[in-house]
């Protein structure tokens, strides 16, 4: 392991598990049922969080939003629409891919947001 990838990975304070939507068939009915299943568990990562504040010219009152990006190993794949359970200093929160992940030699970088349904 190269001495960046240990620096790196000595900031890791999280651990996230991924899940998938995945779909059988029920074979009594015939019905098409989804259930989620898990590709990954606790991985070690880190959260890293970005507020900005902007101000609209519309109403004059300021917005603050917020960017998330998930620091982990560059092995790791995460699937696109996936669930993205992450707890960091004690606080649980659910989120999914937002864009195309940064693949570094050390680490990638992969931009969330907050869950809300399976794409």
């Amino acid at each position: 392991m190269n001495m960046v990838r240990a620096a790196i990975e000595r900031l890791y304070k999280g651990l996230c598990s991924v899940k998938v939507k995945v779909s059988s068939v029920n074979e009594e009915t015939g019905e098409t049922v989804f259930t989620e299943k898990a590709v990954l568990t606790e991985q070690p990562c880190r959260l890293s969080f970005q507020s900005r504040n902007s101000a609209t010219k519309d109403d004059g009152y300021s917005t603050v939003s917020q960017s998330v990006v998930l620091f982990i190993a560059p092995e790791v794949e995460i699937p696109s629409g996936s669930k993205i359970t992450v707890t960091q200093n004690g606080k649980t929160t659910d989120y999914c891919r937002s864009g195309e992940s940064a693949v570094y030699t050390s680490h990638q970088e992969i931009e969330l947001e907050l869950f809300e349904d399976y794409a």
